[in-house]
């Protein structure tokens, strides 16, 4: 049990959390949801979506973890030793593990962007070049690798040196980095000549935009915003003290998560509409094909476009730190290994997993345009592990928690050290409200 570790203290625990939580989701994929989603008709959908769907599912991961002081595995056997829920424990590993492989991929774009706009690759560059420039930046094999190895390096050295002496203590120096560059960031986005306009566009809902399709990806991003499902939030509570506050942290985190998110469309949505772009047109390969355009257009554009995706290479770093921290954990538990040995094995493991994720954008063709499902690597191993098994990974979770721990087992476990006026409403929320909506949004995968 010397190798687990604990908490600190309650804030450096809400701030791994929120840095598991804050990731590419908000920084990226939030705005670009968003813009293709009505702004701010989405933004009302997405924070409902927040306190239904995500807020009583993390309460429950917490209070899982918290309770059994276990991984993912460990969590459910202590509860309910059946090869049902050992199964289910086992897919949020796996699920950490594989998502670590290709996230880290993308996380490495960003370094490697960073540095390029640093260098001034994107003085007087154009739409057309941006593209070509990406697909070259994609499709060179050695560097992918290099970025890639970089990203899993700087995760295993963090995890490697325990609970709070690495996650929690640069937690405490990420964290608020990240806030800094973003205010920053946010700044200068809402001074731009003409950003009135993408402020309306964000804040001003235009109801009839509200369909099917924007209730469930609202839903979806606010579900995925806080990677429930791959046993994180059990983890990291199985490090928490019974005496803090469960919904509190809770709470917390998911309130910076969020902050995170609407932040993040205060700085995209000005700066587009400052440069004449539409949100409409803002897809998933925009960050690094329309944003240098931006940057080369907006006035101190060298000097905030690096900022930028610094913040993105925060952002990425503390969600892998989370990422490998589940299935270390479950080595630390299961199978008694020491924590070095368990973030080095599994991060080098996770490293040639993410090879042909890395070398799937251009650089192996092969890999690009995989038969039968006619995607590539990364796009493929981003639906089953990132969209699918957290999906029913939280799902489950919602389902043990209500139904074979018992809610009201919970409830005890969250009254030990508070009050949780809540506790009615919540109970009714993950007994039934979330696993209905999480079903929904399973559904909504294959419709």
């Amino acid at each position: 049990m010397a190798n687990r570790g604990n908490w600190n203290s309650k804030i450096g625990f809400i701030l791994a959390a929120a840095g598991s939580a804050v990731g590419l989701g908000n920084l990226w994929r939030f705005p670009y949801t968003a813009g293709n989603n009505g702004g701010g008709a989405f933004l009302i959908c997405y924070l409902l979506s927040v306190i239904i769907i995500a807020l009583p599912v993390l309460i429950a991961e917490i209070t899982l973890g918290r309770f059994t002081q276990k991984n993912p595995v460990g969590a459910y056997q202590t509860i309910r030793n059946t090869w049902l829920w050992k199964g289910v424990g086992f897919i949020g590993v796996a699920s950490g593990f594989m998502i670590l492989s290709f996230y880290s991929v993308v996380a490495g774009w960003t370094v490697g962007y960073f540095t390029k706009s640093v260098r001034g690759h994107f003085i007087g560059i154009t739409p057309t070049i941006a593209k070509e420039q990406f697909g070259t930046f994609a499709a060179d094999s050695l560097f992918q690798l290099v970025l890639l190895s970089i990203f899993i390096l700087l995760t295993i050295y963090v995890v490697s040196k325990g609970v709070s002496g690495g996650i929690e203590k640069y937690s405490k120096i990420l964290m608020p980095m990240l806030l800094g560059i973003l205010l920053l960031m946010l700044i200068r986005s809402l001074t731009l000549k003409g950003a009135s306009e993408g402020v309306e566009f964000y804040l001003n809902p235009d109801f009839s935009k509200i369909t099917a399709k924007t209730i469930v990806a609202a839903m979806g991003q606010a579900f995925f915003s806080l990677s429930l499902g791959m046993g994180t939030m059990i983890t990291y509570g199985s490090y928490l003290s019974k005496k803090d506050n469960i919904p509190s942290a809770a709470a917390w985190v998911v309130g910076i998560d969020t902050l995170v998110a609407i932040m993040a469309g205060f700085i995209i949505f000005p700066a587009l509409f400052s440069q004449g772009m539409n949100p409409a047109d803002w897809g998933p390969g925009a960050m690094f094909e329309a944003l240098p355009v931006l940057f080369d257009k907006m006035p101190l554009g060298m000097l905030f476009g690096p900022l930028f995706f610094l913040l993105l290479a925060i952002a990425a770093l503390t969600s892998t730190i989370s990422i490998l921290e589940v299935p270390v954990a479950y080595f630390i538990d299961q199978k008694g290994w020491g924590r070095k040995k368990a973030a080095c094995i599994i991060g080098a493991i996770a490293l040639l997993f993410g090879i042909p994720s890395a070398l799937s954008q251009g650089a192996v063709p092969a890999l690009g345009k995989l038969p039968l499902v006619n995607t590539d690597f990364l796009d493929l191993w981003n639906f089953i592990w990132g969209n699918l098994s957290l999906s029913i990974g939280a799902l489950m979770v919602a389902i043990f928690v209500a139904y074979v721990w018992k809610s009201q087992k919970a409830i005890a476990e969250i009254r030990g050290s508070s009050t949780f006026k809540l506790a009615p409403l919540w109970e009714v929320l993950i007994k039934y409200i979330s696993p209905i909506l999480i079903f929904i949004i399973l559904l909504g995968f294959f419709l």
